[in-house]
């Protein structure tokens, strides 16, 4: 018998103990079918494959469950464009303020720039103080918001893959820094479905200035089927070609519908297997009921005068803040007819470099002192109004940029350069801690150092709220199973309620 077998190795090759053993081992099968068969066996584990959603193709924007039940009902994703300084804002540095204006300790590495070469460490340009019962460090930069920090989850640790506008904000809205992606909120429609017949489940609202550098691939579908597109609404815009002829009389004009109706219907029950068909009907509907609802949610005209003074809807002396607070109050009302995704754009690139956006390089002072006053009131005022309504209770809101900014100036600039490698985000509403502070930078507000969280991590998160898996919600294209998350992102659970 060979000398190098072990014990159990040696049993096997004695006839009976093998017999034996088979034996046993055939006992085993079959008394674990019979406890199978009386499910007296523990739960197996549910199966770890793609789950796609089941859609309807005459009704694929018809609501459907989610993989576990939610804590949110609805998300509102508040973008601002340009890369908003956290330093300036959000992530108070007491040995920022102390070490300014001076080089930048040797941190082991060389930092990496997007403009050029970086000068000394400059504090914020704005004084901090502790807001609200939590005693929360904002900056007087954003005064409205910073009393609703007992409100908010503050993210302090998040990161990005790319210094450079266009792939991080593709980022932030896909998860990918390439084009071609879905963005979060076609992904939302697809798994979820809208909880209203007569909106988009995806409404975008882009600035009264214009769209973010990337435009509409903020909103995209992708190669998910362009029906879980978001849909561009804006307040200030109306939607052209709504109205009814003024040679059509109103009866005429339901008589025509309800013609092609039956006509539509008719057609169907000659192809009954003709899913194609039926989306084309289904999406055609939408648009007619799209035309009815679309004015009135748009149409403004209702809110009380103290309601547009909360938003800042009403301040003559600045137009541009009036028109995004508006934009402010038409995410509301969206969000109140069951509009299940709202993205809101504050900043645009139509105006050039930090002329329209938070893209402070060369004067951050002078550049965020026109933008500031735009995003505070109208924001502070949503997140006030959404919770005295009610609608915080069932809606999340995140609060994002595409990266961050450095703790030095630019040599010889008075502006921050781009810095993914930390920045702060934040959520409030449906599932998440409130007057919460996850992770951090270090103390110069420069790098994640505790709790590193990732854009991934972060889509996981909502992903999450909203009652779905992110690692089992997919799409099959070109042979890949894909996912908002890619192969990636972890919930952080640290952040919920």
């Amino acid at each position: 018998m060979a000398p190098h077998l072990s014990f159990a190795g040696r049993q096997l090759l004695d006839r009976r103990d093998f017999l034996a053993g088979s034996a046993t081992g055939l006992g085993g099968v079959a008394l674990a079918a019979l406890l199978g068969g009386n499910n007296l066996l523990g739960a197996s584990p549910p199966p770890a494959g793609p789950l796609r959603p089941l859609i309807d193709p005459a009704r694929p924007c018809h609501a459907r469950p989610p993989h576990f039940p939610p804590r949110a009902s609805r998300v509102l994703v508040i973008f601002c464009s340009g890369a908003l300084s956290h330093i300036d804002t959000f992530d108070y540095k007491p040995e920022l303020i102390r070490r300014h204006d001076t080089p930048m300790p040797d941190i082991g590495e060389k930092l990496i720039t997007f403009q050029g070469e970086n000068g000394n460490l400059i504090r914020p340009q704005w004084e901090f103080r502790p807001r609200g019962e939590s005693g929360t460090m904002t900056s007087d930069l954003l005064p409205h918001l910073g009393a609703l920090a007992d409100e908010m989850c503050f993210i302090h640790s998040m990161t990005a893959k790319s210094n450079t506008h266009g792939p991080g904000e593709n980022q932030m809205a896909t998860g990918f820094t390439l084009d071609g992606f879905p963005s979060m909120g076609a992904w939302v429609s697809y798994a979820l479905g809208s909880e209203c017949d007569d909106l988009p489940a995806f409404v975008a609202i882009p600035d009264p200035r214009g769209v973010p550098q990337v435009g509409p691939r903020q909103w995209a579908a992708a190669f998910l089927p362009a029906v879980f597109q978001g849909t561009p609404l804006s307040a200030d815009k109306p939607i052209p070609n709504l109205a009814r002829p003024a040679t059509l009389s109103p009866e005429n004009d339901r008589a025509t519908r309800a013609f092609l109706a039956r006509l539509n219907d008719d057609h169907l029950q000659r192809h009954p297997g003709d899913t194609e068909l039926a989306a084309r009907i289904a999406s055609y509907e939408l648009a007619a009921r799209m035309q009815l609802a679309a004015p009135a949610v748009a149409d403004l005209s209702a809110e009380s005068p103290a309601t547009l003074a909360l938003y800042g809807a009403d301040d003559a002396t600045n137009p541009t803040k009036a028109r995004f607070a508006r934009n402010c109050i038409l995410a509301r009302r969206l969000l109140e007819q069951g509009v299940r995704f709202v993205q809101l754009f504050n900043g645009s690139y139509a105006m050039g470099e930090g002329v329209g956006n938070w893209d402070g390089h060369r004067s951050l002072v002078q550049q965020y002192s026109i933008h500031a006053p735009i995003l505070d009131q109208p924001v502070a005022g949503l997140l006030r109004d959404l919770k005295q309504r009610g609608l915080l209770d069932d809606t999340l809101v995140a609060f994002v940029t595409e990266f961050g900014r450095m703790p030095t100036f630019q040599k010889g600039a008075s502006g921050r350069d781009h810095n993914p490698a930390g920045f702060t985000i934040f959520l409030a509403g449906a599932g998440v801690r409130r007057a919460h502070h996850h992770g951090a930078t270090d103390s110069f507000g420069h790098r994640a150092v505790e709790n590193v969280c990732s854009v991934y991590d972060l889509h996981a998160t909502i992903l999450h709220l909203l009652g779905l898996d992110h690692t089992r919600l997919s799409f099959y294209h070109n042979g890949i199973e894909r996912r908002l998350t890619d192969v990636h992102g972890q919930v952080i659970h640290q952040v919920l309620g």
